[in-house]
Order: structure tokens, then C-alpha cells, then sequence
């Protein structure tokens, strides 16, 4: 379902689960979608609501429309409530409305704007925020960029490349050099690692990779300039020995310039059931 989501509107969804949790919330609602949009974007809200305590006269307006339960362990799922599920459909014709490959957090917020019942429609449409405003603007940001060649970095891609093929050989410790000091990795099953708990269970963490029939691809670039590369890698036979089922993962990585070389700040992993 996220395969066109860029790396900010899946870390979006991501907030936006947290979210549900920390009110003890059974499904992922539409205020939870725009706290993990203010969570995750904060430039793009700023621009669209205001650098003046956007985030807290938000945040305190929803729990004046919301009950909160018991917090609910992270490590439960938390799906989608229906017209969460609306709002992303809403953000994929967006999108595609405005000839992108990619779902943003642009199109997301898009998404949000057009859902005028929902409570999160209704504080944004509360503070003046209009669909077709948003809309001229992401529009007129992408025709500016057509002209505008990113810089590609190739100590970046050289960087992901011995990272991605060290898993092979070289061992934890080298590899961590790999990661920036406060990087994350958010494994198979949803769970967020910091670089102490990387280094800790960085063999365990990493042995679907470093297995000799692993092997991957890249699939797609979501960006590459002189201050990021976003890069998606598909992983095929990324699993364990014990398990009899082939599975593809979908690495996510994130790197940044850090001193005089590259950093891995966040890797994502995502599993792709075969058909």
C-alpha cells in the first residue's frame, strides 16, 4: 500500500500510529494522521498554519474532541480507521492529479483538507487552511523543480554501497561506523532502534542481509542532492534459515552528510509477501 510513499509520509504513518496509541486509541484516526503530520513535517505546517504554536493549540483542541483511554504497547498493531483509509486514497488522486510519482505529506495534508467531516478536516478548515490554495502551491513548487538537477552526491552512494555489501563481510563494529550518532532502524515488525540498541543487536538486527543467497536491488531514489540521499532497496531471500517462506523486505535508507563523509540517519524495513 506505501510503496509510492515518500520516507516523511511513511514515518507520518508512523507517528500517526503512535499517536493512537498514546490516547489508547483502537484505530488510527484522522487527528491522529495530522499530529503525525505535525510530528513529522514541521516546515510544511508551519507554512500552511503558522509558526505560532500550531502544534500545541492543535494538539489541545483534538483532545478537547477526543476521549483518552489507557496508552496501548507500541508493539500492538493499530490499523487504519475507514476514513483514515479515505484520506490516503484521497492523497494517491491528489498525487496523481498533480503528476507525481511520489505521495508526500503535501498530498497527505491534501487528503486531509478534502475530508471537511472529519475532525481533522474540521480544525483545518477552522484555521482557514484551504484545499485549493495547498494545491497551487505544491503545484507551482513542482513546476519550479522541474528545471532544477539535484546534485547528485557520489560519496553518498558510495557510502550506501559499502554499507549494503559489508553486511556480507565486514563485522558489527565496522558497520556501525556506517550510522550516524543518532540514527535510527526501524526493523521488520515496526520496531524503532536507536544506535546504543543498534550497536547492541546489530548481528541480530541485520543477519537476513548478511546471509550468502541475500541479495538486492536498487529500486527507486527518492532523493539525491548535496544534503540527502533517500534510496529504496529491495532485499530478495531476506530471511532466516528457519523460516521455509522467500520473502523480499524494502530497505528504506536515509543518509546525510556528517563531517567529511556520509551517515546513515534512519533505515526503514518493510516486508513484500510474494504473490
Amino acid at each position: 500500500m506505501f510503496e509510492r510513499y515518500t520516507e516523511k509520509a511513511r514515518r507520518l504513518i508512523f507517528f500517526a500510529r503512535y499517536e493512537a496509541s498514546q490516547y489508547g486509541s483502537p484505530y488510527i484516526e484522522t487527528e491522529h494522521l495530522l499530529l503525525g503530520l505535525l510530528r513529522e513535517d514541521r516546515a510544511l505546517a508551519n507554512r500552511i498554519l503558522g509558526e505560532v504554536n500550531s502544534q500545541e493549540g492543535i494538539r489541545a483542541e483534538i483532545e478537547g474532541h477526543i476521549a483518552s483511554r489507557g496508552r496501548i504497547s507500541t508493539s500492538v498493531e493499530v490499523p487504519l480507521a475507514v476514513e483514515s483509509k479515505k484520506i490516503l486514497n484521497l492523497a494517491a488522486e491528489e498525487a496523481d492529479r498533480l503528476g507525481h510519482r511520489h505521495i508526500g505529506t503535501e498530498h497527505i495534508l491534501l487528503g486531509l483538507m478534502r475530508a471537511e467531516d472529519s475532525l481533522a478536516g474540521k480544525i483545518l478548515q477552522a484555521r482557514g487552511v484551504r484545499a485549493a490554495t495547498l494545491r497551487e502551491q505544491v503545484a507551482k513548487v513542482s513546476v519550479e523543480g522541474i528545471n532544477v538537477r539535484p546534485t547528485s552526491s557520489k560519496r553518498a552512494t558510495a557510502a550506501l554501497d559499502s554499507f549494503l555489501a559489508g553486511l556480507k563481510w565486514h563485522n558489527a563494529e565496522e558497520l556501525l561506523t556506517f550510522f550516524a550518532e543518532n540514527a535510527q532502524f526501524v526493523d521488520v515488525y515496526g520496531k524503532r532502534w536507536n544506535r546504543e540498541e543498534i550497536q547492541k543487536e546489530f548481528e541480530a538486527l541485520f543477519a537476513p542481509y548478511a546471509k550468502k543467497n541475500a541479495t538486492y536491488i536498487i529500486e527507486e531514489t527518492l532523493a539525491d542532492n548535496s544534503d540527502l540521499l533517500i534510496v529504496i532497496v529491495l532485499w530478495k531471500n531476506a530471511i532466516l534459515a528457519s523460516l521455509d517462506r522467500v520473502w523480499i523486505h524494502r530497505m528504506s535508507v536515509v543518509l546525510v552528510p556528517q563531517g567529511d563523509d556520509w551517515a546513515i540517519m534512519l533505515a526503514q524495513v518493510t516486508p513484500v509477501h510474494p504473490k
